[in-house]
């Protein structure tokens, strides 16, 4: 879903002219997404997606835009419904591959996506280092919270949510009002590129969180800033970025 870019004259990364899936619907956001997901084996044939509000939730869209997105994905031969009790959405058995024209949406936004990562390593690097000084007991059980909900998340979209929270926590640990709308800026067009992820790997990165957590407890401003910064980073390699990014080399160089 789109955010509302702030007053004034927008920077050359942020213009919506110049953001391809600011062209395309809502729905067809969805089925991309998904599309790439299968595309990228993110998403394995057989795996059962979240329900439509819990995926409504993590894409940023409604559920009713869900719904359409997955009667049209069906009908392309991505995704498949079960009835009854244990039904739900599954991934096909033999999903097909590359039908959504719209994933060229994302491809083409590669540039100002990673552009987007570094703002965003700028602004939690920063806010990880006030935090370290003005974080206090609240603040950390916060974190605390988000951890253990991304420790227990059964779906990728329990994971994203809680994730978001954590991050959004230690924003504002920083005290910089002015800062976070900003920052909400920047995560909110940043998180319109996310894709469904395995658990398990979203899980592995809890790990750099409960680090994060810990460096802020002992007050150690440059630890937590070198560690938030390196968790941030690493967006430009595990977001569909990379992978893409990876492709075109032609290896896993």
């Amino acid at each position: 879903m789109a955010t509302q870019e702030p007053s004034g004259a927008p920077s050359a990364l942020t213009s919506s002219a110049l953001a391809a899936i600011r062209r395309t619907s809502a729905v067809d956001t969805v089925r991309a997404r998904i599309s790439l997901a299968v595309d990228l084996g993110l998403l394995a044939p057989g795996e059962r997606l979240p329900n439509v509000q819990a995926t409504a939730a993590a894409l940023g869209v409604g559920e009713i835009t869900v719904r359409r997105a997955l009667s049209t994905l069906e009908r392309e031969g991505v995704v498949q419904r079960r009835p009854g009790r244990t039904g739900g959405t599954f991934i096909a058995e033999r999903p097909r591959r590359r039908t959504v024209a719209q994933v060229a949406a994302y491809r083409e936004d590669s540039e100002r996506v990673h552009r987007l990562i570094d703002e965003r390593i700028v602004l939690e690097a920063g806010f990880a280092q006030l935090a370290a000084e003005r974080l206090g007991r609240p603040g950390l059980d916060r974190l605390d919270e988000c951890v253990r909900e991304m420790d227990a998340a059964e779906s990728w979209a329990e994971f994203h949510a809680s994730d978001k929270r954590f991050h959004l926590a230690l924003a504002e640990g920083a005290g910089l009002p002015s800062a976070l709308g900003m920052y909400e800026r920047i995560t909110g067009e940043l998180y319109a590129y996310f894709l469904p992820y395995p658990l398990d790997y979203l899980r592995g990165s809890n790990a750099q969180h409960k680090a994060i957590r810990a460096a802020l407890a002992a007050q150690d401003a440059t630890s937590a800033a070198a560690l938030l910064r390196d968790h941030v980073a690493e967006l430009h390699h595990s977001m569909y970025v990379g992978f893409a990014d990876t492709a075109e080399r032609g290896g896993d160089g």
